[in-house]
């Protein structure tokens, strides 16, 4: 009798007291074929349009994100890195085969000009507040600045070295820049399109992505095997969490307060937000090779590009000394987007 007793009690208070929700996870939920296969690099979500844009060779194609089917391509971008929006229908393509910016007209997906920058555009962003893009110059350590609505450019900055993904904070008047080489962040004054300050990633290595959260002024950047996250007002580094391996993309979700890095190993791992504090909740599989990512803010998917890759050649001569050996080759008309979502 007591033992039932102490049941059905214990029963109760559980009935009565607030149902805390675990941490989210997520779960594979579809996959879009694309076809082909070889070079690939960042994706976009625009998701006032629900459009996914995937870059892939020479160009990105355009996906329909309520159906997962594709509605277009925008063509004549060589080895294009990735794409930002502008208000007034206008993207922007980063073809580090080129050294230029595609200007596109969203609603058409043709090209209306393209603008010279330094070498290599790598990452590309919109920054509202001045209204102006920033082509990050990987190889040429520069930010290509460009008028949004001119297609002019407005300045060139100089870098520290090799640049990688950078976000803004417009109401702190900043740019930030993953320098990949010095394991660094170089900050730009957007008035002055100056360099005024270079934060170090410790213990973050050959920083890659990068995300921020700007209401409460943090960036989250991914390398190594680390992200950390950073006071975006002093450069200093709050926490950090351990990640997969072969990061190259990084996101948050203002809404889940969670962090993502992508990594080439097939993972994508999700941090936790929580004040100052990081704590690794999930790591979600994907397949090999998927090191880039983005995340709908508004459906919380996420979306990471993949091929499948031959079985390796056991009679393959070992790499030289120094030297990086070949992975397998891809398999022909393998390239393809998986999709994540909140179970």
């Amino acid at each position: 009798m007591t033992n039932r007793w102490s049941m059905l009690s214990a029963a109760m208070v559980l009935a009565a007291a607030p149902m805390w929700a675990a941490d989210p996870t997520y779960q594979k939920v579809g996959e879009i074929h694309i076809g082909g296969s070889g070079a690939f690099d960042y994706l976009a979500v625009d998701p006032a349009a629900k459009r996914l844009y995937v870059t892939h060779g020479t160009e990105i194609v355009v996906i329909d994100t309520a159906t997962d089917k594709i509605v277009g391509r925008i063509a004549d971008t060589p080895r294009v890195h990735g794409i930002a929006f502008a208000p007034g229908g206008k993207g922007f393509t980063s073809n580090g085969g080129e050294n230029k910016v595609s200007i596109v007209d969203l609603k058409t997906l043709q090209t209306l000009s393209k603008v010279e920058t330094g070498a290599n555009p790598d990452a590309i962003l919109y920054e509202p507040k001045q209204k102006e893009i920033y082509a990050l110059n990987h190889s040429g350590k520069s930010a290509t600045v460009i008028d949004a609505d001119k297609g002019t450019v407005n300045a060139t900055i100089p870098l520290g070295g090799q640049a990688e993904t950078g976000q803004t904070d417009p109401s702190l008047g900043r740019v930030f820049v993953n320098i990949e080489d010095k394991d660094a962040v170089d900050v730009i004054d957007i008035a002055s399109h100056k360099v005024v300050a270079t934060w170090p990633v410790a213990p973050a290595e050959s920083p890659t992505g990068m995300a921020i959260d700007t209401s409460n002024h943090r960036l989250f950047v991914g390398g190594g095997k680390a992200m950390v996250m950073i006071d975006a007002k002093t450069g200093k580094v709050i926490a950090s969490a351990p990640i997969c391996n072969g990061t190259d993309a990084t996101f948050y979700d203002a809404d889940k307060k969670t962090a993502f890095s992508s990594c080439g190993d097939g993972h994508i791992t999700a941090v936790k937000v929580d004040g100052d504090k990081l704590t690794v909740v999930q790591t979600i599989p994907t397949t090999r090779g998927a090191r880039t990512m983005t995340l709908d803010p508004a459906t919380h998917k996420i979306y990471t590009a993949a091929q499948n890759f031959q079985p390796p050649d056991p009679n393959a001569p070992p790499p030289a000394a120094g030297a990086r050996g070949r992975g397998p080759a891809p398999v022909p008309d393998s390239f393809h987007v998986l999709i994540f979502n909140l179970k």
